[in-house]
């Protein structure tokens, strides 16, 4: 059973990382993540670090619940605005609309997402059944025993623990990763756990933030798996 976990790294577009049986299978980057999507046709679960599930008026629920998991790392979760604000040019504009509907503005951090953000949720829209949100720190938090991690991704220690994780579950990133070669090594550790955590949706094994789901306009969950 094949699976992917795909996050974003900038210029290169995307980064997935391949699991055959919860095992590392290969690495894929492309610019457009509807390519590395078609690229992997064989894989059942697509699991994408980037916000998917939109509500129409309020925060989500997800990422209240992401922050309250996460303790120390919890700046790593951006609170997504209402889709109405993704849907302006710029970000002073999309931060008032947020104000509006939400009683706050969106941050410098959370928009620069926006493109990125619009084109996975372009992918979830046309395959819901295989594409999902998660979140690399709530995968690692998991993966550490329900525990936050101590040292930021960015710092030695920080990616040394999380490499060590994977290898715990049986995900060994090997020394050479071929396409994924070229990808700082921070954005191949997040894409890694997004794909333990794709493994554990296509085995049913994954659970939700928050455990009830809220639903969007179109009653899809909106929701952070892991």
């Amino acid at each position: 059973m094949e699976v992917v976990g795909v996050d974003a790294c900038g210029k290169l577009g995307w980064v997935g990382i391949r699991l055959v049986d919860g095992r590392y299978a290969g690495g894929v980057v492309d610019v457009r993540l509807e390519t590395l999507i078609a690229r992997t046709p064989q894989a059942r679960v697509v699991a994408v670090d980037m916000p998917l599930g939109l509500m129409g008026e309020k925060w989500r629920d997800a990422d209240h619940g992401a922050k309250d998991l996460l303790g120390a790392r919890r700046s790593s979760v951006f609170m997504v605005a209402p889709e109405a604000a993704w849907q302006e040019a710029t970000h002073a504009d999309a931060s008032e609309v947020c104000r509006q509907l939400t009683g706050s503005g969106l941050s410098a951090q959370a928009w620069a997402l926006r493109d990125k953000l619009l084109e996975a949720r372009a992918c979830w829209t046309a395959d819901p059944a295989r594409v999902f949100e998660v979140h690399p720190e709530v995968s690692f938090f998991a993966l550490a025993g329900r525990t936050p991690l101590l040292f930021p991704k960015k710092t030695w220690r920080g990616q040394m623990l999380r490499r060590n994780l994977l290898a715990d579950a049986g995900i060994g990133l090997p020394d050479a990763l071929g396409e994924a070669d070229r990808v700082p090594v921070d954005d191949v550790l997040d894409a890694a756990a997004a794909a333990w955590s794709a493994h554990r949706i296509a085995t049913g094994a994954s659970k939700s933030v928050p455990a009830v789901p809220q639903l969007d306009a179109g009653g899809r969950a909106v929701e952070i798996r892991y």
